[in-house]
């Protein structure tokens, strides 16, 4: 295991490259033979990256919870569902970072689960406070509340500057998902 004082990063803003990021530190992390842990709070479906990070195995695992995202892409789950499943998503989350068998976790849309009202921030805030000093904690979403932004160590916020779906350009197989 790690011996280096752990850090908290967080990824954040409108911008895309969040989800990127972390896992391109994953990527970094696995080179120097870390243990790395993804969990996914709203991403469900099958992507590159999953693919990519199967490949990785067994010094990544992944766990993708959650129900999807909430209210967009034709999401016609009731919210309570998506809370419940978040929570059980945060349960399993919790658990690991606090076991110490990993080095570097990510919490891939954790703040977006935050600021739709899916998990309360004071979990979040606990999950930072626990973790093991070895431990690098990985946060990634929209919409990062202070509080969090004060706990990161890294903090990083993500602005759009151009998009190619404002001209009608699809999310591309192995570019974007």
């Amino acid at each position: 295991m790690n011996s280096e004082k752990g850090l908290t990063i967080l990824y954040t803003g409108e911008g895309k490259g969040k989800t990127t990021a972390a896992l391109g530190l994953v990527l970094r992390a696995v080179g120097y033979k870390k243990k790395c842990l993804i969990v996914q709070f709203g991403k469900i479906w099958f992507t590159g990256e999953i693919a990519g990070i199967k490949k990785l195995e067994p010094l990544v695992k992944i766990i993708q919870g959650g129900k999807g995202f909430v209210k967009i892409l034709g999401d016609k789950l009731p919210f309570s569902e998506h809370k419940k499943a978040a929570r059980k998503s945060f349960d399993t989350l919790y658990k690991e970072v606090i076991s110490g068998n990993w080095d570097v976790v990510v919490c891939d849309e954790i703040v977006g689960a935050v600021s739709s009202k899916l998990l309360p921030l004071e979990k979040v805030v606990k999950l930072i406070k626990d973790k093991p000093d070895q431990v690098d904690l990985v946060l990634t979403g929209h919409h990062a509340p202070k509080k969090l932004i004060d706990l990161a160590n890294l903090a990083t916020e993500m602005v759009e500057l151009r998009h190619p779906f404002k001209k009608g350009i699809m999310a591309r197989k192995g570019i974007d998902f």
